[in-house]
C-alpha cells in the first residue's frame, strides 16, 4: 500500500532544481513502451489529420491574425513527440546517422519539459528557436556516434518542440544564391 504521507514528507525534504532526476513513486504501475508506442503512432496520424481539418476551418474565418489563435510558449504536440522518438530514440531502428537517446521515453519527456525555462536562441536564417542543455549525465550519443550530456530542443517562434535531439546544434550554412 502506498504511503502518502511518507511521500508527501520525502518530496517536501526533496529540494527541487531545474535539470533533476524524476522522483520514483513506489507502487506504480509497470510502463508497457510498446503498447504505448503503438498508442502515440496511432494519436500522431490522427492529430495531423485534425490539424489539417482545423487549419481548414480557422482558414474560413473572417478575420486577420488568425494564427495568434495558436500560440503558447513552449509545447510539444503528438506529432513532434513521434518525430523525436521515431527519429532519436534508440530503440526505433531508422535514421541511423541520427543522434539516438538511450534513457527511457519518460525521461526524455522530463528532460524537454525542465529545458522550457532555458531561454531560447535565434537560429541564424529561421525563425526557429533553439535551447542546448548539459544534462551532466549521458542520455545518448550524438550524430557522430559519441556518447553526449547535451540535448538540443528546436522550437518555432509559437514555442512548440519541432524536434529535440542528444547532442549541440550545428546550423547549416546560409547559402545565397547569387544571379
Amino acid at each position: 500500500m502506498l504511503n502518502i504521507s511518507n511521500l508527501f514528507s520525502n518530496l517536501l525534504l526533496h529540494k527541487h532544481s531545474k535539470m533533476e532526476q524524476p522522483i520514483e513513486i513506489p507502487n506504480q504501475l509497470q510502463f508497457n513502451e510498446e503498447a504505448w508506442l503503438k498508442l502515440i503512432f496511432l494519436l500522431s496520424d490522427t492529430q495531423d489529420w485534425l490539424n489539417e481539418m482545423v487549419s481548414g476551418a480557422v482558414m474560413q474565418l473572417p478575420m486577420s491574425n488568425k494564427k495568434r489563435l495558436f500560440r503558447k510558449t513552449y509545447y510539444i504536440t503528438i506529432s513532434s513527440l513521434t518525430h523525436i522518438l521515431e527519429r532519436h530514440y534508440y530503440k526505433i531502428p531508422r535514421h541511423p546517422d541520427s543522434g539516438k537517446f538511450t534513457i527511457s521515453i519518460p525521461d526524455i519527456l522530463s528532460h524537454l519539459r525542465d529545458i522550457a525555462s532555458e531561454p531560447g536562441t535565434p537560429i541564424p536564417g529561421s525563425l526557429d528557436l533553439q535551447r542546448t542543455v548539459n544534462v551532466n549525465k549521458i542520455i545518448g550519443f550524438d550524430r557522430n556516434q559519441l556518447p553526449t550530456t547535451y540535448i538540443t530542443v528546436l522550437t518555432d517562434s509559437g514555442g512548440r518542440i519541432l524536434t529535440a535531439f542528444p547532442g549541440i546544434f550545428v546550423p547549416r550554412p546560409i547559402i545565397i544564391k547569387q544571379s
